[in-house]
């Protein structure tokens, strides 16, 4: 009998790996189903990526290897974005490498830095990748419970010190999935600061950077003093952009942490498909108006799908919620005509509108 290895007994279930199959039954029965599952929208991806791709493909040398150092255009787009963006300059050809998508490039970097005995801080919940990678690094994951206790923020003040001794590795991803939690910038320089002072490695997971809302701009985490000495940040084509099969992104930082990714990367794949990576790079270069149009339709179903966000707005102007107003039916509500206005209402008395934000 087959006895397989101790690492791969010591990883868990992948979260997503029984769903498409649970999916396909369910469907197969007939079950009107609705897929939040796997955080992968339905929409098309950019028209400039299609054309793109249409257009590279009918170049032979597209189809060639494409090796680690990938299409030079792409890594120029990649690193013009980012000085657009965050106005942050790297070497697109020592600093920044492309991946095929950010989740293979977490864990490669994680076999590149991690060795059996030393630990990774895992949130918990999180990407899956974040516990599988340092498993398969040969590493032990300490998992840090994200809660509303410390805004979702996994705080490494927290984490015991004689864990922190054997810590190689923390994994941070803010805006976050699924808390939704994002990272004032105060907690991100005392994180910065704290990697430092402990020789720890920062890998950070920014690819909702673009899917903000209510005029929240994402930062990256070389905006903060010092992150480029510790930190890693990973960069997808897969959320912001809709492209999430076409398996596209990328890591930036110091030039000798990505030379070891890379290093690992050598031994396991020979990079993403040219084509894709040309449909990337014209992607990158018209990012911001591609971003704006997606953002819309996800503000659009953020709307629809939360209480809050579902109220109808107020003609005056303001910020209340019509639908919160109180000492009336839900029949009541439903018939109010959509020209309806705070401004006639009834407030409870000796309360403010507690109404107002949105």
């Amino acid at each position: 009998m087959t006895e397989f290895s101790k690492r791969l007994a010591a990883l868990p279930g992948y979260p997503m790996a029984e769903l498409p199959a649970i999916k396909r039954r369910l469907i197969q029965q007939g079950v009107d189903l609705i897929d939040v599952g796997a955080g992968d929208a339905d929409f098309p991806p950019p028209r400039v990526a299609v054309a793109a791709l249409t257009q590279a493909i009918q170049d032979p040398a597209m189809s060639r290897y494409p090796f680690q150092i990938g299409l030079p255009a792409f890594r120029e787009a990649a690193a013009a974005y980012l000085k657009r963006r965050f106005g942050l300059t790297f070497d697109a050809f020592a600093e920044l490498h492309p991946l095929l998508g950010s989740k293979e490039g977490i864990a490669h970097f994680a076999a590149a830095v991690l060795d059996p005995g030393d630990v990774a801080i895992v949130p918990d919940p999180g990407y899956a990748v974040y516990h599988g990678g340092t498993v398969l690094a040969g590493a032990e994951p300490y998992l840090y419970a994200l809660t509303a206790r410390t805004q979702f923020l996994l705080e490494m003040e927290e984490i015991p010190k004689d864990v922190v001794r054997r810590t190689k590795l923390v994994y941070l991803n803010y805006p976050n999935n699924p808390t939704a939690a994002v990272a004032p910038r105060d907690y991100l320089e005392r994180t910065v600061e704290f990697c430092e002072r402990h020789d720890i490695l920062i890998a950070y997971d920014n690819p909702y950077c673009e899917i903000t809302f209510d005029g929240y701009v994402a930062p990256s985490i070389f905006e903060i003093p010092g992150a480029r000495e510790v930190a890693v940040e990973f960069h997808s084509l897969s959320k912001s952009f809709c492209m999430t099969g076409w398996r596209l992104g990328w890591a930036v930082g110091k030039r000798e942490l990505i030379a070891a990714m890379a290093k690992v990367k050598n031994y396991v794949d020979t990079g993403a498909f040219l084509a894709v990576q040309a449909a990337g790079a014209a992607v990158l270069g018209d990012a911001e108006e591609i971003i704006r149009g997606y953002v819309a339709q996800f503000r659009e179903r953020r709307a629809a799908s939360t209480p809050r966000s579902r109220a109808r707005r107020c003609t005056c102007g303001c910020r209340c919620r019509r639908d919160s107003v109180r000492g009336r039916s839900s029949a009541a509500r439903s018939r109010r005509p959509a020209s309806w206005c705070c401004r006639g209402a009834r407030s409870a008395p000796g309360r403010k509108d507690s109404s107002a934000s949105p």
